[in-house]
């Protein structure tokens, strides 16, 4: 029995270290291209990293993978929790692998501001996708990110492209401003909607209406169908007090019922009418190139925060000013002040 008991646990050991080894970025790189799931998930891991060594590595990874992406189609989807977002993909991207496409999902899981924990189940949330050997998906924390969308999406959504999959799915928690970051890396925005739940009156609000491309009144199955229907109208009347698009799109309001299927085939059908019409305008390749823009600047804003944060002057006077904002010997504007001349003297 001790003999076993040894052998046991040099096993556990040696799948230990394996799992702790990170491939080299060469082998991550020729593992992506290959559409290799694992290491292209081992390379995504390397992107949420904060550790410094490992930003260098993605950042080698990211710059080689840019080059190799190929014509895809970025989908944001996003609703308030409850609204079926996770059965909605399901459904529809197990209609797309069915016609030959490769789908790649980023689902977003909130992360507490207790424990700073997530549950990152949206794996279990799609069984029949995840055993599709032309779908990924892959769950990650929204950690401190604005708005709940990982911070590192948007370098994830490049990877998934050179590993093959055309077609980005980007599951948003549904809260805050997760919905302004989505869009801002996405070519269409599908805001998800419920009926029956008070939700139509939240279309009359401005902002995520602004931005959606399309809203699709989900959990459109048995007596609540006609519910749907009306909640369809009120969703088409209050569109058109929003004026038009830049692309000169009219956003289309459409019911389905993941469940079912019905109404899924048609929401594709209207994405590749979307996608179609602002190829042939330019204004898909316009977009594409503006959002290039703003991720550069969120870089640099990003890279700037962890630098201050980072540097040793200021890690030594912020808790002892933070101490005095909260007792009020000290204003928020002067503290602050304070730790960017102290940070403005470190770079001297």
């Amino acid at each position: 029995m001790g003999v076993k008991k040894n052998i046991g646990d040099k096993s556990a050991s040696f799948v230990k270290n394996q799992r702790a080894q990170m491939p080299s970025v060469p082998a991550l790189i020729n593992g992506i291209l290959k559409g290799d799931q694992a290491l292209l998930a081992r390379a995504i891991t390397l992107v949420e990293s904060t550790q410094a060594a490992h930003q260098e590595k993605a950042y080698e990874i990211i710059e080689k993978c840019l080059s190799r992406t190929q014509d895809t189609l970025r989908i944001g989807i996003t609703g308030v929790p409850g609204v079926g977002k996770s059965t909605f993909i399901e459904n529809f991207g197990t209609m797309l692998t069915e016609m030959g496409m490769k789908v790649a999902v980023l689902a977003v899981d909130p992360s507490s501001t207790v424990s700073k924990g997530s549950i990152l189940g949206d794996k279990t949330r799609m069984p029949q996708l995840v055993k599709d050997k032309n779908a990924f998906i892959r769950p990650s924390p929204s950690g401190d990110s604005l708005g709940g969308v990982a911070r590192k999406t948007r370098e994830s959504i490049i990877l998934c492209e050179a590993a093959g999959y055309n077609v980005i799915l980007v599951e948003t928690v549904g809260v805050g401003q997760s919905e302004t970051a989505v869009h801002s890396m996405v070519d269409f925005f599908l805001l998800l909607k419920l009926t029956g739940a008070g939700d139509e009156l939240q279309g009359i609000k401005r902002g995520i209406m602004e931005m959606a491309d399309a809203i699709v009144i989900n959990k459109a199955e048995g007596d609540n169908i006609k519910r749907a229907d009306r909640a369809r109208s009120e969703f088409e009347r209050a569109l058109h007090l929003y004026p038009p698009k830049e692309n000169d799109w009219a956003p289309k309001v459409l019911t389905c019922s993941s469940i079912t299927g019905a109404g899924v085939p048609e929401i594709w059908k209207m994405i590749s009418e979307y996608q179609s019409k602002n190829k042939a305008g330019g204004y898909f390749s316009s977009k594409r190139k503006s959002q290039n823009t703003y991720w550069f600047h969120q870089t640099v804003e990003s890279l700037l925060k962890q630098q201050f944060y980072g540097q040793k002057a200021v890690i030594k006077a912020m808790n002892p000013l933070q101490k005095e904002v909260e007792n009020n010997t000290i204003s928020p504007f002067r503290a602050a002040e304070k730790l960017l001349e102290l940070y403005a003297k470190g770079l001297k």
